[in-house]
């Protein structure tokens, strides 16, 4: 893979022009921000978090859970020696993001960062900083749009897809509708995958406590705003050429935790996490 010009090795490319942000409306990656404790979000932002989570107090525990799921899972992609991430929906920069989890296992991890909000890409540029021995990018793209990710010259310019990739889609895809075939976009990702890649993921389910994550749904709906709950089965389709690696598919919290599952406070579990590999 080529260099980049005029850039050094672990610097990102910065757009030319200034993104245009709308922050009168509200994006999940700033309400799972406030969720978070950050700081990165806006009244209308707020808003909505601060209405789902009166509506279902679990789920702030629960976006913690996701957020400390997605750093267990890194870690241990990264050391089953691999060296190359793909995070779409990555969210805005807070501890533990994907580059940081990855090169701390291998400082020569190279990370290509995918989100659809520009105030997360801003903050990702200004903030997300490579080793020097490994490498990053940040492209504004959707997760609707495979081949813009697959085929964008910043992100074949740090992931090599002839070797083995991580894929990496942690509390994104239910965000995407039925009617957008969440399964068939999955597809297209996994598809250009060599064996021997992985696979991540992250999901809402209702499986578990189905009148809360009802209610979370509710308050959570806006007109420019949405999520939709899917069952384990439906979720197993994402892995479709997959082998999952233990525990499996099971609630985030519980996917390799760092705390002994026995003494771990209750948790009502809203989502599901698993790991696949590629045969």
């Amino acid at each position: 893979m080529s260099e980049p010009k005029n850039l050094l090795p672990w610097s990102s490319p910065r757009e030319e022009n200034a993104p245009r942000i709308d922050t009168s409306i509200p994006h999940s990656a700033r309400v799972y921000d406030y969720w978070l404790g950050g700081k990165d979000n806006f009244e209308a932002d707020r808003k909505v978090a601060e209405g789902t989570a009166a509506a279902a107090p679990g789920i702030v525990q629960g976006a913690r859970d996701n957020r400390a799921f997605l750093g267990r899972a890194v870690r241990f992609l990264a050391e089953q020696g691999i060296t190359q991430f793909l995070d779409i929906g990555t969210g805005i920069p807070t501890q533990g993001n994907t580059h940081e989890v990855a090169q701390q296992v291998n400082p020569a991890a190279r990370i290509a960062y995918v989100d659809n909000d520009p105030i997360v890409m801003t903050h990702a540029r200004a903030l997300l900083r490579s080793t020097r021995e490994g490498r990053t990018c940040y492209v504004e793209a959707d997760l609707r749009a495979p081949k813009t990710i697959l085929d964008h010259p910043e992100i074949n310019d740090v992931i090599d897809f002839r070797e083995p990739v991580a894929l990496v889609i942690v509390g994104t895809l239910m965000f995407i509708t039925d009617e957008e075939d969440p399964p068939g976009l999955v597809r297209q990702y996994t598809e250009a995958l060599v064996p021997g890649s992985y696979f991540a993921v992250s999901h809402v389910t209702a499986d578990f406590f189905p009148k809360a994550v009802g209610n979370a749904a509710d308050a959570y709906r806006t007109p420019d705003l949405g999520f939709t709950p899917r069952t384990k089965a439906q979720i197993s389709e994402y892995f479709k050429g997959f082998e999952l690696v233990e525990p499996g598919m099971v609630p985030v919290a519980m996917w390799r935790p760092d705390e002994d599952p026995e003494l771990a406070p209750k948790r009502e579990h809203g989502a599901y996490g698993a790991i696949g590999r590629k045969i």
